[in-house]
């Protein structure tokens, strides 16, 4: 006979997640995201990747200037300093090929 009756199905699992969860918030932290709107050259972005060791991830991020799907949106994720090198890198590249002047 089956002694557990109250337990669900899942319910083994739970404190797994719970535990996980808590894994990768703590390897998230330091980290920071850049978003990058749409429009921005792959091969720009494939640079900055290169340049500035940093990760490619989606994210889910409301828009309200143009129609796009939540969660579309990518983000260089990585250290600050590397992030911030990487938007200002970006931005650069973006200005010389419009001729974009300050």
């Amino acid at each position: 006979m089956n002694d557990d009756k109250s337990k669900y199905v899942g319910d083994e699992f739970a404190e797994e997640s719970e535990t996980a969860v808590n894994e990768e918030e703590k390897a998230l932290e330091g980290m920071y995201d850049l978003v990058l709107p749409p429009g921005v050259p792959q091969k720009v972005i494939m640079e900055a990747i290169d340049k500035f060791n940093l990760e490619v991830k989606t994210r889910k991020c409301a828009l309200k200037t143009i129609d796009v799907e939540a969660g579309n949106l990518l983000v260089l994720r990585g250290e600050l300093e590397a992030v911030n090198k990487a938007h200002d890198y970006i931005y650069q590249k973006i200005s010389e090929k419009y001729n974009y002047k300050k």
